[in-house]
């Protein structure tokens, strides 16, 4: 979902499913990915995207004046953190709205808003099924839910279309009719664009999204954190070029991306291709590297590795196991 040719790639795979009988299934990157899409939350014409805003420079070569960010923390939330923070740290003004006193160097101003669990709202999941919810407890002290820190915004600037009283307006001005979704869902691809664009010679980054970083509730859940799925990233090397490196168990190497690079720990992953390196994203040992997509360069940075020469089959096969 944050390759540069997602829709493309995604195109491609309804292609070989088309022409060989099988089933293409897709798993959402967020829990309203398709209510967002429904909504309209996408740049017009005119407009442009995440990446376009958050890159080095706006779609028409100014630099970003002003950024709103709705629970949106860049530094994890960002398929490219490095390039979002650079951009936002040159905006003449930057608003947070967040549940947490988060200490950024890019924010202006941080308006509190209430987490999702201390509010009522809508999602519409991978199914298109229409799911709401209400606050499970009261938000804490004056803290409001987002919508209404929003429509008071347009209140005191007297923008029109922001009279909202409960989040069941805002929802069925967003949506409509809950009847009418599934007639407005569609599983076919978009256009495919070929060729494809080929990736650069060399080691491409595949990055995973930890299941206890995606959110800032998460990520701030000690609980969750004290747990094996939290573990700090390490690097998933592909047997040939594990070999190639003379790793052994416990290694470190260090990856280089970009202007950047960091030392990790290494870890065999036999399901990778040849040229591929998994690095997780959204995590503060990674969040430096750059975009969650492209070229790395990856090297031996410890002693524990010992010569290429001296690492066969039954080594690398023993490390498999």
């Amino acid at each position: 979902a944050h390759h540069p040719q997602a829709s493309s790639l995604l195109a491609l795979a309804h292609w070989i499913a088309a022409h060989t009988g099988a089933t293409v299934g897709y798993f959402m990157d967020a829990g309203n990915s398709v209510g967002a899409q429904l909504v309209g939350a996408m740049p017009g014409p005119t407009g442009m995207n995440s990446a376009q805003m958050l890159g080095s420079t706006a779609g028409d070569g100014a630099e970003l004046k002003a950024a709103l960010l709705l629970n949106v923390e860049p530094e994890f939330d960002v398929a490219d953190a490095p390039a979002a923070l650079a951009a936002l740290r040159r905006a003449a003004m930057v608003v947070m709205f967040t549940p947490f006193q988060v200490h950024s160097d890019v924010a202006d101003v941080l308006l509190p808003i209430a987490p999702f669990t201390e509010t009522s709202g809508s999602f519409v999941n991978a199914e298109g099924r229409l799911q709401s919810f209400h606050g499970v407890v009261k938000p804490l002290g004056e803290t409001r839910p987002g919508w209404k820190v929003l429509r008071v915004l347009g209140n005191l600037l007297g923008l029109h279309g922001f009279d909202f009283e409960t989040s069941e307006e805002v929802c069925a001005q967003a949506l409509g009719a809950a009847a009418s979704l599934p007639a407005r869902l569609s599983n076919q691809p978009g256009e495919l664009s070929l060729p494809l664009t080929p990736a650069a010679p060399g080691l491409q980054r595949i990055s995973d999204v930890p299941i206890y970083a995606t959110d800032a509730i998460v990520r701030r859940a000690t609980s969750l954190q004290l747990t094996a799925d939290a573990r700090p990233p390490c690097v998933g090397i592909a047997p040939a070029l594990w070999s190639r490196l003379g790793l052994l168990q416990g290694a470190q190497v260090r990856v280089t991306q970009g202007s950047a690079s960091t030392v990790l720990p290494a870890r065999l992953d036999p399901s990778l291709a040849a040229e591929a390196v998994r690095i997780s994203s959204s995590h503060p040992g990674t969040m430096m590297l750059g975009a969650s997509h492209g070229q790395v360069q990856v090297e031996r940075a410890d002693m524990s590795a010992v010569p290429a020469a001296s690492v066969g089959p039954a080594v690398i096969e023993r490390l498999r196991v």
